[in-house]
């Protein structure tokens, strides 16, 4: 029959019952935590060319900084053949995964191509503008021309990076994206271009502290 045991009681009932399965140890709104989220923006060496991509360089980053103790995800936005024009154009897009920082790995193919120094730093200006718009903490990772262009280009094409860091204070600066790497035969892929797993790992190693310092510039990190 109703009464003090009828349809109320019972509701009151299934109402706690429901509160004994909410986690008692998080206030109400809490969220658990998620990874930082870093964007990689780069090339066939963010890509992984030639390799697996247990073996490129975002997911050998990541592995390095979790061991480092930073709970992080390196979300891998390479395209291989991709020069600073094709980082600019489709930089929207790529921030559509809602990074918290990103590192900017592009310069390669410009300088393969001889694109002249001054369209990449007008490129590279434009991305990092737009990112500092967006408040995003950022690593510019820089590169060198190959030496087949000619000392004169090679030498432009080095300020171009070196103007940037000026202009980009609040920027982390990496000088050279390959550093240490470039021109080891044993760290390359037959083409001498592309880093093997060997030479993924010592980039990996090598951008560790920087990519540490883009880590702590994030809100709340």
């Amino acid at each position: 029959m109703p009464g003090r045991y009828g349809r109320r009681a019972v509701l009151r009932r299934a109402l706690l019952g429901i509160g004994l399965f909410l986690p008692a140890a998080l206030p109400l709104g809490a969220r658990a935590a998620e990874p930082v989220r870093v964007l990689m923006l780069g090339d066939s060496i963010t890509a992984g060319y030639g390799l697996a991509q247990a073996e490129a360089l975002p997911a050998r980053l990541e592995a390095r900084l979790r061991e480092a103790g930073a709970d992080v995800r390196v979300i891998a936005a390479g395209v291989s053949g991709d020069t600073t024009a094709g980082g600019k154009s489709r930089l929207d897009w790529a921030l559509a995964e809602r990074p918290q920082a990103v590192i900017v790995a592009l310069g390669g193919n410009d300088g393969l191509r001889g694109v002249p120094p001054a369209e990449t730093y007008a490129n590279l200006k434009n991305i990092l503008e737009r990112l500092k718009q967006r408040g995003l903490p950022v690593l510019l990772a820089g590169m060198l021309a190959p030496p087949n262009l000619g000392a004169d280009y090679g030498r432009e094409f080095r300020k171009t990076f070196e103007r940037l860091r000026r202009e980009h204070p609040e920027a982390v600066f990496y000088p050279f994206l390959l550093e240490g790497v470039a021109g080891e035969e044993s760290l390359n892929q037959p083409d001498r271009i592309h880093p093997n797993p060997r030479g993924v790992e010592e980039v990996a190693r090598r951008m560790l502290p920087p990519v540490q310092e883009l880590l702590s510039k994030v809100q709340g990190g």
